[in-house]
């Protein structure tokens, strides 16, 4: 795999009083925007092409990257208007190369070993596979069942369950297929008009990692990344 789309658009909500007038991608961590250390990832992982979907004041974004950031080569997906986790991603598809991309969330960093996620893709004949994160307290995230065949068979809704379990870490390996051939509306949700509506009827394959991660959404876990980032000397 050697392409990626990383959803930028997002307006940092929660994060607001923390980070302001700013898309949350470009929320600092130790003096560089979180995306950077994404990147970085992406770079370590031979990963040459990104498209980054963006939207809110995506100039910012823009402005910083331009096309190239170290060997990556960048385009840009820009929604005039929000169209949702999955119509941000299927306009994004629109600048991929090959016939699958890896897609990331923009504000979270999960260290994911992309050569074992593309290897199970492949053996499981796969259109859709999600990465899955165990976690102490799925209550936050929502959290996903799947069976000895590794098909996702529910997703619970965020505050349904509580305790461990596996969560959907956002990070996700899709061929191009899975969207011309549902004939999705230009704007909707991944995970309410995807996932939910499409998981009985149609295979969404997960693969478990344990690498480190951190979904910087709320201003306790970005505080966090600040802490871990200097620990691993990042």
């Amino acid at each position: 795999m050697q392409e990626a789309i990383i959803l930028a658009g997002g307006l940092g909500t929660r994060l607001k009083g923390v980070i302001d007038n700013i898309p949350k991608v470009m929320a600092p961590v130790n003096g560089r925007p979180f995306l950077e250390y994404i990147l970085d990832y992406l770079e370590n992982n031979m990963i040459e092409h990104v498209v980054l979907s963006v939207g809110y004041k995506h100039k910012i974004i823009e402005e910083h990257f331009k096309d190239q950031y170290k060997s990556i080569k960048i385009d840009y997906a820009i929604e005039k208007e929000p169209l949702g986790t999955g119509g941000g991603i299927q306009k994004a598809m629109e600048y991929i190369n090959g016939t699958k991309s890896l897609v990331f969330n923009g504000d979270t960093l999960f260290q994911v070993n992309l050569s074992r996620v593309n290897e199970f893709h492949f053996s499981q004949s796969a259109r859709f596979t999600i990465v899955l994160r165990q976690v102490e307290d799925v209550s936050r995230y929502g959290s996903v069942e799947t069976n000895y065949t590794n098909r996702i068979i529910h997703f619970n809704e965020k505050g349904e369950q509580f305790g461990p379990g596996k969560i959907n870490g956002g990070v996700y390996l899709i061929n191009k297929s899975f969207f011309t051939e549902n004939n999705f509306p230009e704007k909707f949700s991944l995970e309410k008009d995807g996932f939910e509506k499409l998981y009985i009827e149609q295979p969404f394959h997960a693969i478990t990692c344990k690498q480190y991660f951190i979904d910087i959404g709320i201003p306790e876990d970005y505080q966090k990344a600040q802490n871990d980032f200097k620990l691993f000397g990042y």
